[in-house]
């Protein structure tokens, strides 16, 4: 069935054919996070820990990533009908230096990064020294779990929703580049890939290569089948791309599958879980 095909009410609010999520480039609180995990906390200043994580800047590397990313967007990709971007500053950045010609940005609210709360301004010996308690009741449901007075992923699908949602009313049947992040993206993953928590769970777990989002990574999702070109109501592939790799890594299309449990199913999953209170 192709899109002329399907009913007017699915033509009406379906999403973009296209949509592309680029994670910003490299920034200020990524090279101060990397350092201290490897047990430099000298970035955490008085000045930077004064400053609002939505304020950090694009290292050089940084804008050399964002460069090196628009130039394969245009390449590969060409242009879109609508242009996004967190409103955090290194979103901002990035999108600008990807010098997508006649790009015209939409600032949106909805895509910026998680808030990682009381956690945001602490190098990584501090966060083990003062919220040790906190981090192993992450290790129960990561999906869940909220850092102090912070959000959970499960809050940043809400945002992320909003977000679908306005591209419902707004870009249907278009094409839409949004620079956002890593955790965001996570919450893009989950949505509009249908992950269970199970996966989330996996995939944050990961130590696989195959499980990061790194600075200017891609997800490219879309409604058009890769190979008859037939259009679906909802996405229905992704592929991963690197451009800031040497070759550019580019995954295949992965078809997006919809979990759906049957009722024995269902039981199974919760019969894996040990109870430990009854009322006998």
């Amino acid at each position: 069935m192709f899109y002329a095909d399907l009913k007017k009410e699915d033509r009406a609010m379906a999403l973009p054919i296209d949509l592309v999520l680029v994670r910003h480039g490299q920034s200020e609180g990524n090279v101060a996070k990397r350092r201290s995990e490897q047990g430099d906390h000298s970035a955490f200043t008085e000045e930077f820990r004064s400053r609002h994580s939505s304020s950090f800047r694009l290292t050089t590397q940084g804008i050399i990533q964002a460069q090196r990313t628009g130039v394969w967007i245009h390449e590969h990709l060409g242009s879109f009908d609508r242009y996004v971007t967190s409103t955090h500053i290194r979103a901002m950045e990035t999108a600008g230096n990807l010098g997508l010609s006649g790009a015209s940005w939409f600032p949106d609210p909805y895509l910026i990064e998680r808030s990682w709360g009381d956690l945001d301004i602490f190098s990584q010996d501090e966060q083990q020294q003062y919220f040790a308690d906190l981090f192993k009741r992450r290790e129960a449901d990561p999906f869940l779990w909220r850092p102090r007075n912070g959000e959970s992923l499960a809050d940043v699908c809400l945002r992320f929703d909003r977000f679908l949602d306005t591209l419902h009313r707004e870009c249907s049947n278009q094409r839409v580049i949004a620079v956002t992040h890593g955790e965001t993206m996570r919450a893009g993953q989950m949505r509009l890939e249908r992950w269970s928590q199970e996966q989330f769970r996996r995939t944050v777990r990961s130590r696989e290569r195959s499980s990061k989002i790194y600075n200017c990574q891609i997800l490219h999702y879309t409604r058009r089948d890769p190979a008859t070109k037939i259009l679906l109501p909802h996405m229905g592939w992704v592929r991963i791309i690197r451009p800031t790799e040497n070759p550019v890594w580019v995954s295949d299309w992965k078809p997006i599958v919809r979990i759906r449990y049957s009722n024995e199913d269902l039981l199974s999953l919760a019969e894996a879980v040990q109870r430990t209170v009854d009322n006998i």
